[in-house]
């Protein structure tokens, strides 16, 4: 069984709300750590972060939480690592130098990247190569500055460079970075008929990072939204003895962020029998 304190805080779904109101919730719930998703009005990386990254570190002083790692939106343009116009492709490899100085500025252990996406119209094995590339260079930055990185995989739908755990072994064997750890996405797995035990067997205690969401199987879901068997993926991480972090990730219709303190409450009440309270 898995300890309460691998389960951490996110802003997932906060992002119609200002920080300070997500972060004072976040420790209501009893988070002192959290996965920082970089959208606006939050922290983003199109706007001079200076004085408001200092206002983030107060904020998140204020309420003793840290920053595990911290997740730039990365799925929609303009921001593509792979991306086959060499101009978007290279001004999102300088974004995400940025957010590693970001990251080192707030003291997380991780950058959160995902493979980007290739032009349709080109073979796969270019947008590879600009996957390949584009990791490296902002792994090496990251690296210099005491910094880690984590590397997710996406669904078909959103990349065609890395969809399953198979295509992302074979990413991650081709990068340069030792240190780069693997998110396991509850969702994506199952989109891609992959399973918890596949991915422990395959990255071993490589996967640092969990996000635990429902589907059917896609739509990232809160729990019991979907039909996906969120009680056995749970039970399957801890028997596997995953000492990595969990969090939840409901984004869905954009409903959620209505009221994002209810559905985050609903998904901790669900996980809270799987973990052990004991510190």
């Amino acid at each position: 069984m898995m300890k309460r304190r691998q389960l951490i805080g996110a802003n997932f779904s906060f992002q119609h709300h200002p920080f300070r109101w997500t972060a004072e919730r976040l420790s209501g719930m009893g988070f002192d750590r959290m996965e920082f998703w970089g959208i606006a009005p939050h922290l983003d990386l199109f706007h001079d972060y200076g004085a408001r990254l200092v206002e983030v570190k107060s904020i998140l002083d204020d309420n003793g939480l840290t920053v595990r790692c911290f997740t730039p939106e990365q799925v929609l343009y303009p921001i593509n690592i792979a991306s086959g116009d060499g101009t978007y492709r290279q001004a999102s490899v300088q974004r995400f130098m940025r957010a590693a100085d970001i990251c080192a500025e707030l003291g997380a252990t991780y950058l959160f990247l995902t493979p980007g996406r290739g032009f349709e119209c080109e073979s796969r094995d270019t947008a590879w190569a600009h996957s390949v590339d584009s990791i490296n260079r902002i792994a090496a930055h990251a690296r210099s500055l005491g910094v880690s990185c984590l590397l997710e995989p996406l669904q078909r739908l959103e990349s065609n460079i890395a969809t399953n755990a198979e295509e992302l072994y074979a990413l991650w064997r081709a990068l340069d970075a030792d240190d780069l750890d693997i998110v396991l996405d509850l969702v994506a797995m199952a989109a891609a008929g992959d399973s918890v035990g596949g991915y422990l067997e395959r990255f071993g205690q490589r996967v640092a990072h969990v996000h635990v969401v429902d589907g059917t199987p896609a739509g990232h879901l809160a729990w019991g939204d979907g039909n996906l068997p969120l009680d056995e993926y749970i039970a399957a991480l801890g028997a596997h003895g995953f000492a990595g972090t969990l969090t939840f990730e409901p984004f869905g219709n954009g409903s959620y962020s209505l009221d994002p303190v209810t559905v985050w409450r609903r998904c901790l009440e669900a996980i809270t029998p799987h973990l052990d309270q004991a510190d």
